[in-house]
């Protein structure tokens, strides 16, 4: 049962006050107040922590109710939620694995009617709370096994959306689709039963290829990103989709703005140029480098790579890219004897792409210390000689 004294305007007052404090100290004191334990203060200071910078809407309303920080952690953050209720619209909507209700209340907003189903009965008490006072009127909230509602209902759904749990009884990590809970590869002719349009939330560590083949009608899939972090990857699967070869799209969303980059998973453009290094080095963002668009990457913004396997890009001109610029200063063949003496105490960021040692590892041998101005990138060139680039970051 959800303990409505949290909501007290005092209560309220205290948690958001010592959002800052430590926590630890705070519990060691106890409660001040006799209608709540220190337990539930600490739950619901640490969701005030996590929601301001995660979920600033819901961080806003004093009202809100949350759940144990786990919970907090494994839900879609408010601009990823944003983003996919950006993707699907309609009637009737329903979300099969609702959780805090994160991505249900921001994909209700493009429905008339959205349904939440969770299996957690506090879970579902705390969201079913948050909406009322989100004035979240059109979603109704059931907490009960969304599989077993679809298989006794008649209702039909212009979106169905689906976050598995990826853990299993043990609490351990799992990443195929079939190992998640509930199990969607298994159900998928039960789902598309009730829709044509399936938008399912998946690991950012599943294979794009295993993910085609354990799903059917893959009609679309979306890299996201946040600050250069790949957080989740979508898929849209459509009832009616009979091709092969979906559209795949890389979308970053920085501080200052949102990199996005659309192509097909299996790319039938023009290989990229391979060139040495020139003036100018990239490095593409996080979503790029999961999607795999590298060629049509090139191609878009004019650069050429390294090497077809270092993922790296190089032009004479200062040009637009969605990833990190860099200006070169100089390059040399990785030549340890040489690089010893020149790189011995140096203070600098170190990148890898298509190298044979790992950071550590050049770390230790060249005696480097992390940080600086400066940036070294060890890669390989056209001619599979292993070089080192170094740059200053635009």
């Amino acid at each position: 049962m959800l303990n409505r004294a949290l909501l007290k305007p005092e209560i309220a007052k205290f948690v958001y006050e010592n959002r800052k404090n430590d926590l630890p100290s705070l519990i060691l004191k106890g409660s001040p107040f006799t209608e709540v334990t220190v337990q539930e203060l600490a739950q619901q200071i640490q969701g005030v922590k996590i929601a301001e910078k995660k979920f600033p809407e819901f961080y806003q309303n004093r009202q809100i109710i949350y759940p144990p920080k786990l919970n907090l952690e494994q839900t879609s953050s408010e601009i990823t939620a944003q983003y996919k209720a950006s993707l699907v619209s309609g009637k009737k909507g329903i979300d099969l694995t609702g959780g805090l209700g994160i991505d249900s209340y921001y994909l209700s907003k493009n429905f008339e009617d959205f349904t939440y189903c969770e299996l957690d009965t506090h879970l579902s008490e705390i969201a079913a709370h948050n909406f009322e006072v989100l004035n979240a009127g059109n979603i109704r909230t059931l907490n009960q096994n969304s599989l077993e509602f679809l298989a006794v209902k008649n209702e039909i759904f212009d979106v169905i959306y689906a976050d598995p749990a990826r853990r299993d009884e043990h609490g351990g990590k799992v990443f195929k689709l079939e190992d998640c809970i509930p199990d969607i590869p298994s159900n998928l002719l039960l789902l598309f039963a009730h829709t044509n349009t399936i938008l399912l939330k998946t690991s950012p560590m599943l294979d794009f290829r295993i993910g085609m083949q354990e799903l059917q009608r893959v009609k679309e899939i979306h890299v996201v990103a946040v600050n250069n972090e790949v957080r989740e990857v979508l898929w849209i699967l459509d009832k009616n989709f009979t091709e092969v070869n979906p559209l795949l799209k890389a979308i970053n969303f920085g501080r200052n703005r949102k990199e996005e980059l659309a192509g097909k998973l299996e790319e039938t453009g023009e290989k990229a140029e391979i060139s040495r290094p020139l003036n100018f080095l990239y490095e593409p963002n996080a979503a790029i480098m999961k999607s795999g668009l590298f060629d049509l990457v090139a191609g878009k913004t004019k650069t050429k790579k390294l090497h077809q396997n270092s993922h790296l890009f190089t032009s004479e001109e200062n040009l637009e890219f969605p990833g990190r610029k860099f200006q070169i200063t100089e390059i040399e063949h990785y030549k340890a004897s040489d690089l010893k003496k020149k790189l011995k105490g140096k203070k600098a960021n170190i990148t890898i792409r298509n190298f044979p040692e790992s950071v550590e590892d050049i770390r230790k041998k060249f005696k480097i210390k992390e940080g600086g101005e400066d940036y070294i990138f060890f890669t390989t060139n056209l001619n599979e000689e292993k070089i080192v680039i170094f740059c200053k970051k635009i």
